[in-house]
């Protein structure tokens, strides 16, 4: 397990039944000021950023073997390389991540999209069948890659064990994927939170947020879910710890606590 700092690992962790991994894209970073505007600078203390003060964030997909079923939570970025004052760039990994996994995008049952932007659909059109929420695909013209999606609401199960928990806010019809095997669970929450210093604080958006007035509350919704006993988060952007518990102390501050998990190589791509 290693820091906020560092790009994230391919990463796999065994919940009940249910095996999940971190299918690693590749690399990002963001200048602070300019992705969280609303964060203090005096927020981003030691342990934060990377050797050049930027917020690192991989891309990727969260591979779910559940039963016989194979989903893959988001499609990473695809082959998008680039540095520019609002931010760097280096994916294109995640079918090579995929195949070092022993899987290719035609053992993939289901690409569960959390939302359309780019970071999350870039490979996309390398698979067969993909599920995306109602609401975020009536908002705006899809992917032509995605044109026999299956739409799903609040509440609709993806496959047995998997179900949609549409979270407006961060894009019009954001959906996480809450994950059950008996008594424990994970929730893959999308772009709902984009660092653990916006648990603590729902108020502080992030700059690509659609209407930031309305991430508040679904962040709230997905912070009271992951308080549930038995329940482990997944986040696509913090660091070098995607997978993490939640915990609340008397004060109302909440904590992101990471989760240790097998690492199965290091970051596909760096920046550079």
């Amino acid at each position: 397990m290693t820091t906020l700092q560092n790009q994230s690992s391919v990463r796999s962790l065994t919940l009940g039944a249910v095996r999940f991994t971190y299918v690693v894209d590749g690399a990002m970073a963001f200048p602070p000021a300019g992705f969280f505007p609303a964060v203090p600078p005096e927020a981003w203390v030691p342990g934060l950023l990377d050797d050049e003060g930027m917020v690192p964030m991989s891309a990727g997909g969260l591979l779910v073997e559940i039963g016989e079923r194979r989903v893959l939570i988001d499609a990473g970025f695809g082959p998008v390389q680039g540095r520019r004052p609002e931010g760097a760039v280096n994916c294109g990994s995640l079918l090579d991540t995929l195949a070092v996994l022993g899987h290719d995008p035609s053992t993939i049952d289901v690409v569960a999209l959390t939302h359309l932007h780019a970071d999350h659909v870039g490979w996309a059109g390398a698979f067969e069948r993909h599920v995306v929420g109602a609401l975020e695909w009536n908002s705006a013209p899809p992917p032509a890659a995605l044109d026999n999606a299956t739409l799903v609401e609040d509440g609709d199960e993806v496959v047995p064990g998997v179900r949609a928990i549409v979270t407006p806010g961060h894009s019009p019809g954001h959906t996480s994927y809450l994950v059950t095997s008996g008594a424990v669970r994970l929730l893959a929450f999308g772009d709902a939170f984009h660092h653990p210093l916006q648990l603590s604080h729902v108020e502080w958006g992030s700059g690509p947020d659609w209407q930031g007035d309305r991430v508040p509350a679904a962040r709230r919704r997905l912070i009271e879910e992951m308080l549930v006993p038995g329940t482990v988060g997944f986040a696509f952007h913090f660091g070098d710890q995607p997978f993490g518990r939640v915990t609340q102390a008397a004060n109302g501050t909440i904590a992101w606590n990471p989760v240790p998990s097998t690492v199965i190589c290091g970051p596909p791509r760096l920046l550079v």
